[in-house]
C-alpha cells in the first residue's frame, strides 16, 4: 500500500496501517526527516509493525545521504543500521553497495548490473560492513558468541539475523536509491521478500466476542473462521461503493455472504476483486494476509469488523486524527442544499478523517479537515463526483453571553383583553456561575405566592429567551435562576403567561448585570523546526494566543498555548507559509472566556448590522 505522507491526508496512512505487517519510511535525501516522517513513526510504534527506512531523491541537487542518516538516528528508536551506501552523489549517483554481500550495483536506465566496488569506497565499505556485522549479530546470541571469539559469519548467518532483528524490531535496516530513476529499488524488493514479516509472523490478531465482551482470538490460518477489517471504501457515483479489507484469518470464495459484526447485518458480494492502482482484477478466493476488494455492499464502511456468522470477532479500528480546520459550505445554485449534504455524507464513507455538522444555531453546513487543501479537494470531489458545485466560507464563531453580577428582578406580564385576561408575575434572582456549570434553575416559592403547575413555565421562559442574549444574540450561558416570590390571578394567570413573566424577567436581569461575551478558546499544540520558534511565538501573541509552554523534540520544538478560535481559523496556510510547510498544529475546544471590551464592542455592532439586514 502506498500511502500519502502529506498532513492533509495523513489520516488515511494511520487507517492503512491496521491493514500492513511491515512499512518502509520513505526519507528525502535533502530535507531529511520531516514532521510527519515522526509522526508516521509514531503510528508504527502504536501498531508494533517492524519497518526500514529507504533514504530516496539520492540523484538530486543537495542529496546526502550521511547527513540524512545521522539525522534520522538522531531521531529514531530502535537502533538504525547501514544496509546500504551510495556510489556517487547528486547528479553523479549512479548506484549501490549491498554490505552484506560486498557486491556494487550500477543501474543504466533503471536496469542494474553487478560492478567492482569502486576504488575510493572499498575502505570506507569495509568499515561500515564491520560496523553492520557488529549490530546484526546483536539479533542472535549464538551469533554474537561466535563474532567475539574471531569467527567469520557466513552471508546466510547475516541474512537469517538481519530477518530475525527486522522483525523483532532489534534494529531498523536503512537502503538507499532514486525511486524516479529505478535505482536501487530492486534490491529494496528483495530486501521486504528476504527480511520483512509474513502474515504468519505478525502472530494471531486479538478481538472481541460482540456478545460478552470478552477477548477472543483469530491466528493467520486458513482453517479458521473467516476475520476482516475493512479500511478503505472508495465511492463511486456509477460504480457504487468499494470495499477494500485486509484478511486477518480464514478463507473467502469469489461470491458470497458474510456477517458484519459492527453493523449486525448480513452483507451479500457477488465478485471478489484485487486492486492494483486504477485496475480491478477478479480473484477466486483469499486467506490470511490479503487485501481485497468487494463492490455494492450496502451497510459496510470503514472500520468494520466482517465475519463468519457462526464465529462472530469485533475488531477495534482506529480513530481517524483529529480535524484541524472548519469551512462553512453553502450550495453555488439554489435548491442544491439538500444536495450538498448528502453528497458529503457519501464522501465521509470514503475519506472518515473528514467530519460534518450542521449547525441549528447559525444555520451553516460546517465541514471539518485536516488542512486546507483536504478541504479543497473534498469541494473538488464532489463537483467531479457529484456535480455538487459549493462555496467555502470562514464559519461563524459560535459566541456565547453570561451575567458578572447578581440581581433580582420582577418580571410582571399583564395583558387584559375582551374575556380571560392574561397575568403572570415572578420576582427572580439571577447570579453568575463558574464558567462551563451551564443553567440552574432553584425553586425557593414559598407559601403558594405562584401555583406549582406554573413554576415550570417561567423556566421554560428564562431557558427560551436565554437563547437571544440581550447583547448580540448569542446563547446566554453559565447563570442560576432562583424564583423566590410572585402573584397570580385565580382566572387570569395560565402557563403561557408565566411563561412571557419568566422570559421578561431574564431580559430585564440581563441588561442589568453586566452581560459580556464570550469566546470560544482552543488548545493548540504546534510543532515546528528550532529555527522558525521566534516568528511562530510571534504570531500566536499576534492572535491574542497565551503560550503555556515550550518542550524539546529532537531538533523539533513543540509549543503549547490556548488561543481564541476567531483567531485561528486560517491558521493552517499562515503556518505552511511561516514554515514552509515544515511546521504542523493540533488543537481541540478547551473553553469559554470573556472577549476583550474593545472587540467584543465590534461583534456587536456586526451583530446588530447582519440583524437589520433580516
Amino acid at each position: 500500500m502506498d500511502t500519502p505522507g502529506d498532513q492533509n491526508f495523513f489520516s488515511d496512512t494511520k487507517t492503512c496501517l491496521q491493514a500492513a505487517d511491515a512499512a518502509v519510511v520513505v526519507i528525502d535525501a535533502v530535507d531529511g526527516v520531516k514532521v510527519q516522517t515522526e509522526i508516521g513513526w509514531e503510528f508504527l510504534d502504536d501498531f508494533k509493525l517492524p519497518r526500514a527506512i529507504f533514504i530516496n531523491k539520492l540523484d538530486r541537487e543537495r542529496a546526502d545521504f550521511q547527513r540524512t542518516f545521522e539525522d534520522a538516528k538522531g531521531m529514531f528508536q530502535p537502533k538504525l543500521i547501514i544496509l546500504q551506501l551510495p556510489i556517487g552523489s547528486e547528479a553523479g549517483f549512479k548506484g549501490v553497495v549491498d554490505l552484506i554481500t560486498r557486491k556494487a550495483y550500477v543501474y543504466e536506465d533503471g536496469k542494474s548490473k553487478a560492478s567492482e566496488i569502486p576504488a575510493d569506497m572499498k575502505a570506507s565499505v569495509e568499515v561500515e560492513r564491520e560496523a553492520l556485522i557488529e549490530n546484526i549479530a546483536e539479533a542472535d546470541d549464538a551469533l554474537v558468541e561466535r563474532y567475539l571469539e574471531g569467527e567469520t559469519l557466513s552471508e546466510e548467518d547475516l541474512k537469517n539475523a538481519l530477518r530475525k532483528g527486522t522483525l523483532a524490531g532489534t534494529f531498523v535496516p536503512v537502503l538507499c536509491g532514486s525511486a524516479t530513476r529505478n535505482v536501487g529499488i530492486d534490491l529494496l524488493m528483495d530486501f521486504i521478500v528476504a527480511a520483512m514479516p509474513s502474515p504468519l509472523d505478525g502472530g494471531a490478531k486479538s478481538g472481541k466476542d460482540p456478545a460478552t465482551g470478552t477477548e477472543i482470538e483469530r491466528a493467520p490460518d486458513p482453517k479458521a473462521p473467516f476475520a476482516a477489517l475493512v479500511v478503505k471504501t472508495i465511492t463511486d457515483p456509477y460504480a457504487g461503493r468499494l470495499t477494500l479489507f485486509r484478511v486477518f484469518s480464514g478463507t473467502i470464495g469469489g461470491d458470497g455472504t458474510f456477517y458484519n459484526a459492527k453493523k449486525e447485518v448480513r452483507e451479500r458480494y457477488n465478485q471478489l476483486l484485487v486492486i492494483l492502482g486504477k485496475e480491478q482484477k477478479p480473484v477466486d478466493g483469499a486467506g490470511p494476509g490479503s487485501i481485497v476488494a468487494v463492490a455494492k455492499l450496502k451497510e459496510t464502511g470503514t472500520g468494520d469488523t466482517l465475519c463468519d456468522e457462526a464465529n462472530k470477532i469485533l475488531f477495534t479500528a482506529v480513530e481517524p486524527i483529529p480535524t484541524l480546520i472548519s469551512y462553512a459550505l453553502s450550495a453555488k445554485n439554489k435548491g442544491d442544499e439538500d444536495k450538498v449534504f448528502t453528497s458529503l455524507t457519501r464522501l465521509l464513507e470514503e475519506d472518515t478523517s473528514l467530519r460534518i455538522d450542521r449547525l441549528a444555531e447559525t444555520k451553516e453546513i460546517i465541514l471539518h479537515g485536516q488542512g486546507q487543501i483536504h478541504i479543497e479537494t473534498t469541494v473538488e470531489r464532489l463537483k467531479r463526483k457529484f456535480n455538487v458545485e459549493v462555496q467555502l466560507n470562514i464559519p461563524k464563531v459560535p459566541y456565547r453571553e453570561t451575567i458578572k453580577k447578581k440581581v433580582r428582578v420582577q418580571g410582571r406580564h399583564k395583558k387584559q383583553t375582551g374575556g380571560h385576561g392574561q397575568f403572570g408575575d415572578c420576582w427572580v434572582q439571577f447570579e453568575p456561575q463558574p464558567r462551563s456549570k451551564g443553567f440552574e434553575y432553584v425553586d425557593a416559592i414559598v407559601g403558594g405566592s405562584i401555583p406549582r403547575q406554573y413554576i415550570p413555565a417561567v423556566e421554560k421562559g428564562i431557558v427560551e429567551s436565554a437563547q437571544r442574549g440581550v447583547l448580540a444574540g448569542f446563547p446566554c450561558v453559565d447563570f442560576k435562576a432562583t424564583v423566590d416570590d410572585g402573584s397570580y390571578h385565580a382566572v387570569d394567570s395560565s402557563e403561557m403567561a408565566f411563561k412571557i413573566a419568566g422570559s421578561l424577567a431574564f431580559r430585564k436581569a440581563a441588561e442589568q448585570a453586566d452581560p459580556v461575551l464570550l469566546e470560544p478558546v482552543m488548545k493548540v499544540t504546534v510543532i515546528a523546526p528550532d529555527e522558525f520558534m521566534g516568528d511562530i511565538m510571534g504570531d500566536l501573541n499576534s492572535r491574542r494566543g497565551r503560550v503555556l509552554g515550550m518542550e524539546n523534540a529532537g531538533k523539533n520544538q513543540i509549543i503549547n498555548a490556548y488561543v481564541p478560535m476567531s483567531e485561528f481559523q486560517t491558521y493552517a496556510p499562515d503556518l505552511r507559509s511561516m514554515t514552509g510547510g515544515r511546521g504542523i498544529y493540533r488543537m481541540e475546544f478547551s473553553h469559554y472566556d470573556e472577549v476583550p471590551s474593545h472587540i467584543a464592542q465590534k461583534i456587536i455592532e456586526a451583530a446588530a448590522k447582519a440583524k437589520e439586514k433580516e
